[in-house]
């Protein structure tokens, strides 16, 4: 993964859990990393821990709802480094509710960060990689976006729009060499499903052929492979690692 040395990486959602974890493994390839935070204080914090560990990482944390704050951020991120070799769109919220129990204002907030924050971005980025004739998107998914969950059904749904940009935006930008794949997660061990018991955890597990669910570290070596040259003819793709789970 040499090729990753220097590149420019941008990652939503890189405060916790799985994206954490990606800018860890990305910044260990020498990439230099910048992640988005949705407060100020989580961004701090995330920076300081990464400094702890030895991970130099530069933060922000825009509205990713709001386009013009997104694009001053992106343009100063440019003007600073000259260019914008990957995105990585992984900000995101899950839900659980019942139909009933979940309210219109519940699912449009739900479809504004798994969404519509990810358009923001990408399309800001978009121009600087076209004029640069380069570049990696990737979009975090996850296993519900094919086979979706008993409730919660925002989650799922924003998901598979995720993985409809995703194949979309493939086709579109692939003219200007710019990829653009994504990750779709199985159960992973994340703070979230650290503290759910293990009489909820254990039926799960026994449901994946490998035996476990996945680390935040499995999750973050699919990002780099898709980023990285050893990717450079797949687009399109929506790579599970779920240890083929299933429904």
């Amino acid at each position: 993964m040499q090729d990753l040395e220097g590149k420019i990486v941008i990652v939503t959602g890189g405060t916790r859990g799985i994206g954490y974890e990606i800018v860890k493994t990305f910044s260990e390839y020498k990439a230099k990393v910048i992640l988005f935070g949705s407060k100020k204080e989580s961004a701090l914090s995330a920076i300081q821990k990464l400094n702890e560990e030895g991970v130099k990482a530069e933060g922000y944390y825009p509205n990713l709802n709001n386009y013009e704050e997104i694009s001053e951020v992106i343009a100063k991120i440019h003007n600073t480094y000259g260019r914008i070799d990957i995105l990585i769109n992984n900000a995101g919220m899950s839900a659980k509710d019942k139909i009933e129990d979940t309210t219109s204002e519940d699912f449009a907030k739900i479809m504004d960060l798994n969404v519509n924050a990810m358009f923001n971005v990408t399309k800001a980025v978009v121009p600087y990689m076209k004029k640069q004739n380069s570049g990696v998107i990737l979009n975090t998914s996850s296993m519900v976006s094919i086979y979706g969950q008993p409730s919660g059904v925002g989650y799922p749904a924003s998901k598979f729009a995720v993985n409809g940009l995703t194949k979309s935006l493939a086709r579109e930008l692939a003219p200007f060499n710019i990829r653009v794949n994504a990750v779709a997660p199985g159960i992973t061990k994340t703070d979230m499903v650290a503290s759910l018991p293990k009489e909820m955890i254990e039926p799960l597990i026994k449901t994946i052929p490998l035996g476990r669910i996945g680390e935040p570290r499995d999750i973050a070596n699919a990002f780099v492979f898709l980023a990285s040259n050893m990717a450079s003819y797949i687009t399109g793709v929506i790579l599970q690692v779920d240890g083929c789970a299933r429904n």
